[in-house]
């Protein structure tokens, strides 16, 4: 059992931030007491594409962290994402030793699920249990004691390219952390925003990040479809630079401080201030040519999204509609540009499940965050896994990936 007090760090390191939560465990409960942000360098839709740029923006996003927490931060749960992330429904059976199922059939009957083709270059993020069948009785979430002769399993599973992991644990281990797990950044980003009763009725999470939108569908309580879009915020600023002929940066401040999804909702006398390239003087446009420029572009992300849902089969099962996540979701009229494109009810996903200095992280932005402190406090108290004096943080990790850097290091 996990002790109280115990510090948990979820580093989101996403590809235009590095942000890092800490948390202290206090009972069941996660209380936060800090957090560190800093502009991220050295990723590209969601990979890492130069460690050096990578390694420096941890250090000072986890810096800031510990100087507001006042600890020393040396393990982190991070996340993953990127359009090499790959999620796939599979199936497992067994026999029943005893006609009684124990934990121990539940880990066989789990293997026998992924007992899966999987290419050599790729490696299991996550095995996610959707649902239990004992003997053609569908529908069990915990078999432990129950009587059968046959137990099955329904699971989604997450895979990586290995080489993208490894560059992102690599990172933090040169940025002096050690990574005690790695979670599939739209797992996590549900962990913090969705409700019980939202997944058993059937939700969609949209988290619209920098470089990628991740989506995670739930129906009947589980996860049954994921995938990653490499499309984000990033090229919205980059059409905004172009459409403008502004810098990409003054695009993206143009972006935060006027960006509109729905071009309705722009008042026709709205103008704004659009600095020039080459020193040529500053131009006064409407904001309306702003929202030309924006909307389209985030239709097309949605439409592209649906088409992905429509593709897993679960459309028909999203009755709790769409929650959206991501830096990029915090646009005004992107909920309701949702709700037309998806004919579905839509959100903003606004962490919640923890407490402490919960004010600070009530943003979207930081859904992915508070997430992964979320799933180490869980695994805190399962496992125990994040005490200080434990020497084999690192290999547990990758005990649970099969030792990926046996072939590589």
């Amino acid at each position: 059992m996990a002790r109280n007090n115990q510090m948990i760090v979820g580093l989101d390191i996403g590809t235009t931030k590095i942000c890092a939560i800490v948390g202290k465990l206090n009972g069941e409960e996660v209380e936060i007491i800090g957090i560190g942000t800093h502009p991220s360098e050295g990723l590209r839709k969601g990979v890492v594409v130069n460690i050096d740029s990578t390694v420096e923006s941890i250090k000072k996003a986890v810096h800031e962290a510990e100087l507001m927490s006042g600890t020393d931060i040396k393990t982190v749960v991070t996340g993953i994402a990127g359009a090499h992330i790959k999620g796939f429904n599979s199936h497992g059976i067994i026999g029943v030793k005893d006609h009684e199922v124990t934990a121990k059939d539940v880990e066989k009957v789990m293997e026998a699920a992924k007992a899966v083709a999987i290419p050599l270059d790729r490696e299991v993020v996550h095995t996610l249990a959707q649902e239990f069948i004992l003997d053609d009785q569908d529908g069990i979430k915990e078999p432990v004691g129950m009587s059968g002769v046959r137990l099955e399993v329904k699971v989604h599973i997450v895979t990586a390219a290995v080489a993208s992991a490894q560059n992102i644990v690599r990172s933090c281990n040169r940025a002096g952390l050690e990574v005690n797990d790695i979670v599939l950044q739209q797992i996590a980003s549900s962990e913090a925003v969705l409700t019980p009763e939202e997944k058993e009725l059937g939700v969609v999470v949209i988290d619209i990040g920098g470089g990628t939108t991740d989506i995670a569908v739930f129906a009947n309580g589980s996860i049954c479809y994921t995938a990653s879009l490499p499309l984000g915020g990033n090229q919205l600023t980059s059409d905004i630079a172009i459409g403008l002929r502004t810098p990409v940066a003054a695009a993206e401040k143009i972006k935060k401080q006027y960006g509109c999804a729905m071009i309705s909702l722009i008042d026709h006398n709205d103008t704004i201030e659009v600095p020039s390239v080459g020193g040529r003087q500053p131009r006064v446009l409407s904001r309306h040519i702003l929202g030309e420029i924006i909307e389209p572009r985030i239709e097309e992300i949605l439409e592209l999204v649906k088409r992905e849902i429509f593709k897993s089969g679960f459309y028909d099962q999203v009755v709790s509609g769409i929650v959206l996540t991501g830096g990029s979701s915090m646009m005004p009229g992107v909920e309701e540009l949702a709700e037309t494109v998806f004919e579905l009810q839509a959100r903003a996903g606004i962490p919640q499940h923890v407490g402490g200095l919960l004010d600070i992280v009530r943003s979207p932005m930081y859904a992915t965050g508070v997430g992964l402190l979320i799933h180490g406090a869980r695994q805190a108290n399962v496992e125990g896994r994040f005490s200080s004096q434990d020497k084999n943080l690192f290999a547990k990790v990758y005990a649970r990936m099969k030792n990926w850097f046996a072939e590589f290091f």
